[in-house]
């Protein structure tokens, strides 16, 4: 009698229909495991299977395997029912497709890489409310990149020291002034006070610059803490809300992108613990299908890295997942992403952030274009001259990448810019 049956999740001549979901992994099977028995655990466990033949199995259960349909060396596409999801719910996607599967033995590694989410998923999902043309719309600002800063040293300023901050970062001409992700509202800066004091410098810096200015403030806590610290935001005029919104988690994700959604506030989503999940190349998750995730939930942003500052990625991976948050379809590209059609999910901005200065923005803006946000904060704040002189370096720095010049050329007519090149020049940090 046979004891296991995870062959029967293998079929290599299945066709996946436009309403089966399709994931993308890399696997490589533990020792004495073959690839097919490997990659048939894997659609076993994350679909209807267990480790042994049952005694009682209703015929109709046989429609909701899961099929593992490609292998092409480490890589395969399994293929799964539509039925097997609930409607609108991405926990339990994840705990499908990313769930107990990490954990067996079969399997010396393996990395989800992406899902192709057909039309009868996606319909249940809200995507981001605003989109990149609504947040351009709020913003008032077009052609250009939005900018942002965080104030640094991250932590540690009492909360008059960080809207002084944020003061200079926005008369200097930048957009947003953002928490960074470990500051919410410690005994030196309470999440109150913040608020109030950087409303305050916010009106002054629109008063005195004609300009929308606004503020990336960190609401990330229980869920219940969170709404109540969103709608402090918006009493007091802020139009976002910033989530660490891998340790929040989709559930609280999902919550909150309703209840900011019913404030008005879009969401800025900070990756904080990604890099647990997808640095390492043969296990986890990728950082592509985490952004995916968040676009479906509905973020407005999220950070995507940058390929030339000091946080892992490369320029191909920063390109997909611009693609994969602008875009209402993406082509699939070998063993890195799936087809996707949006259809009618709103589209998000990648967030550009980690190690930059204006030396290295036209790097930036080579990779993303303009349509991002491109977030310079130890690289304004270390300016000679101090934030304002930073920001003012990075804003001259873009305006020489849109008009064809060199920093260079630029420098020789924007003094901020010349002493940003002289302390920093091309380096990238490490």
């Amino acid at each position: 009698m046979a004891i296991d049956w995870y062959d029967e999740f293998v079929d290599l001549n299945h066709t996946p229909g436009p309403d089966e979901l399709v994931a993308l992994y890399y696997f490589e099977p533990a020792e004495g495991i073959s690839r097919e028995e490997a990659v048939g655990r894997v659609a076993s466990e994350s679909s209807t299977g267990t480790w042994t033949t049952l005694f009682t199995l209703p015929p109709r259960m046989r429609d909701l395997q899961a099929k593992a349909f490609e292998i092409e060396g480490n890589y395969v596409k399994i293929a799964y029912p539509l039925d097997l999801w609930e409607e609108g719910n991405a926990p339990q996607l994840l705990s499908g497709i990313a769930g107990n599967v990490f954990g067996m033995k079969a399997l010396a590694n393996l990395r989800l890489i992406d899902a192709s989410l057909p039309a009868g998923y996606l319909r249940h999902f809200k995507g981001p409310h605003f989109g990149v043309e609504g947040i351009r719309d709020m913003m008032k600002v077009r052609g250009r990149p939005l900018t942002g800063a965080v104030p640094k040293p991250k932590v540690g300023f009492t909360a008059e020291e960080h809207a002084e901050v944020g003061y200079e970062t926005w008369v200097g001409g930048f957009d947003f002034v953002k928490d960074d992700e470990n500051l919410t509202s410690q005994s030196f800066n309470r999440f109150d006070d913040r608020v109030r004091a950087m409303a305050k410098m916010r009106d002054r810096a629109e008063q005195e610059t004609g300009d929308v200015k606004s503020a990336f403030i960190n609401i990330t806590a229980d869920t219940e803490t969170m709404e109540k610290r969103a709608k402090m935001l918006a009493d007091y005029g802020w139009n976002y809300a910033m989530i660490d919104v891998v340790v929040a988690g989709t559930a609280a994700v999902a919550t909150l992108r309703d209840y900011c959604s019913d404030l008005g506030l879009a969401i800025h989503a900070h990756r904080a613990m990604h890099a647990a999940f997808d640095r390492d190349e043969k296990h986890g998750i990728t950082m592509q299908f985490l952004a995916k995730m968040m676009r479906l939930i509905g973020v407005s942003q999220i950070h995507t890295g940058t390929a030339v500052g000091k946080l892992v990625g490369t320029r191909a991976e920063a390109t997909l997942l611009a693609d994969m948050l602008r875009e209402k379809r993406t082509n699939a590209v070998d063993h890195m992403a799936l087809d996707q059609d949006w259809g009618e999910i709103k589209s998000a901005f990648p967030v550009s952030s980690g190690g930059l200065h204006p030396g290295l923005v036209p790097d930036v803006l080579d990779i993303y274009g303009t349509e991002l946000v491109l977030l310079v904060s130890g690289g304004i704040h270390g300016h000679p001259k101090g934030t304002r002189a930073g920001a003012e370096a990075t804003m001259q720095a873009i305006e020489a990448w849109k008009e064809g010049e060199t920093l260079e050329e630029k420098a020789k007519k924007a003094p901020e810019l010349r002493e940003a090149l002289e302390k920093w020049g091309r380096y990238k940090p490490k």
